[in-house]
């Protein structure tokens, strides 16, 4: 699944979405503009794009030889194969020509394609009959969003999460990719073997992965234990919505910011500045997006455990996108499927900046209770860090211990994770009025009992 190119040589790539009945043209447009933003992130070029309209997508396998050659025209195909050579093991579609016409004859497209880009997901032998057919290499929504993830990926745990992915993504092509390749040794046929060593290969690596995830998910899940006591926000949003700027902005720190789809995969988790009592930790997640791989989702919920186990969920959505709407209720379905508490979160909504006076005023009407900021604003990130210790004052209880002098290593635990109210100096120790997370206290109050000090 590696991209093939050269130094000489631009991936110049044909946008082709089908359009089904229940999709409306505006549905199209954003996911094609969207699709444009994801292969450009992988540095090809977009020569343009087209739409066909379909029944179902899973019809949608192979031309006709004459419609092969019209579509050849906007592609860098060199030979097309003969029409005994066309694959038949599949259904066959018929196209209204008109609608073909228009698919394929847009003046628009100046220069050829050499790659070609479906807006859906393709099954094996969809792929491998269009890709037999046209000459030139065919992609799928699903291997270009891998793509990128296996690109970006820079943990041991990210990297490892995009491999399980990408295998159960290339299974079952394996021998759609091979079929051809067979070779005759000794009056026998030796593709099928290699077909099978080839599966087999995957399958015991992608095994090995996942022991490897295991050990590595005990850890984080370790981690996560630690920080139970304490405090923690988790940053939650589309991809590209600014999620990171505002973590830098936050936390004070030189976490990774890119103008670039799913620039952050790894989950990353910074104290956020100026400094709090109790501390709070601010934690960024994996964006998301439409369509995104269901094993790519499934790789990636033992890292958005940080969302589900969060004090607040800062919901960061970029308002100067005019599809936010839609991007914000694939957010909302992820984390469901994570089984997320909604009630607490907080709705960001992001580069207001980019926006008019008017526009701004209409959020505020439909998204009363959001912030509108802009991560550039160093009012907008103070306000921010006021409302995170506002809310998260609500969640906390009030408590008084007392702690005797000789206790002088439970102060600092104290400081680091809770709110002292009020001190009071006697013989003994010292009498605190504390604020903190209903956790905290109880530890403390069990830490109190057993230790001797």
């Amino acid at each position: 699944m590696s991209i093939a190119t050269t130094e000489d040589t631009t991936t110049r790539a044909l946008l082709i979405s089908i359009r089904t009945p229940n999709v409306t043209q505006q549905e199209v447009d954003e996911s094609l503009s969207e699709l444009s933003r994801l292969v450009s992130t992988l540095g090809f070029s977009v020569v343009g794009s087209k739409t066909q309209r379909q029944k179902s997508t899973k019809q949608l396998s192979v031309l006709g030889s004459g419609k092969l050659e019209e579509l050849a025209a906007l592609t860098n195909d060199s030979e097309l194969p003969e029409q005994n050579e066309t694959p038949t093991d599949f259904d066959s579609v018929e196209f209204d020509q008109d609608e073909l016409n228009e698919l394929l004859a847009d003046s628009d497209i100046k220069e050829q394609a050499n790659v070609v880009v479906f807006d859906c997901e393709l099954s094996p032998n969809q792929l491998h009959n269009v890709q037999a057919a046209l000459g030139v290499e065919v992609y799928d929504r699903t291997r270009i969003i891998i793509e990128i993830f296996s690109k970006h990926a820079r943990t041991r745990t990210a990297k490892l999460q995009v491999e399980i992915a990408r295998l159960n993504y290339l299974t079952p092509r394996v021998r759609d990719e091979n079929s051809g390749d067979r070779e005759r040794q000794k009056g026998r046929w030796i593709g099928e073997t290699a077909f099978e060593i080839n599966r087999r290969r995957i399958r015991d690596k992608i095994a090995d992965i996942k022991k490897e995830i295991k050990k590595l998910q005990k850890e984080m899940q370790g981690r996560r234990s630690g920080r139970i006591e304490q405090l923690c926000v988790a940053l939650v949003g589309y991809t590209n919505a600014g999620k990171s700027s505002l973590m830098r902005a936050l936390t004070d720190s030189d976490v990774l910011v890119e103008d670039k789809l799913f620039a952050t995969l790894d989950t990353t988790v910074r104290t956020l500045q100026p400094v709090t009592q109790p501390r709070i930790l601010i934690s960024d997640t994996v964006g998301f997006i439409k369509k995104l791989p269901h094993d790519l989702v499934a790789s990636f919920h033992s890292t958005l455990e940080e969302a589900k186990e969060a004090s607040l969920l800062l919901y960061v959505v970029d308002a100067s996108d005019q599809n936010f709407v839609s991007q914000l209720a694939v957010v909302d379905h992820v984390l469901a499927e994570l089984n997320v508490d909604f009630s607490n979160k907080l709705l960001l909504l992001n580069k207001v900046d980019c926006l008019t006076e008017e526009q701004q005023l209409t959020l505020l009407e439909k998204y009363p209770e959001a912030l509108q900021i802009s991560t550039r604003d160093k009012a907008d990130i103070a306000m921010v860090h006021q409302q995170i210790q506002l809310f998260l004052e609500k969640k906390m209880c009030s408590a008084c211990f007392n702690i005797p002098y000789t206790a002088s290593g439970i102060m600092g635990e104290i400081h680091n994770k809770m709110q002292v109210i009020d001190e009071q100096y006697n013989e003994d120790g010292v009498r605190l009025t504390l604020k903190a997370s209903p956790i905290a206290l109880e530890r403390l109050h069990k830490m109190l009992l057993t230790s001797s000090y």
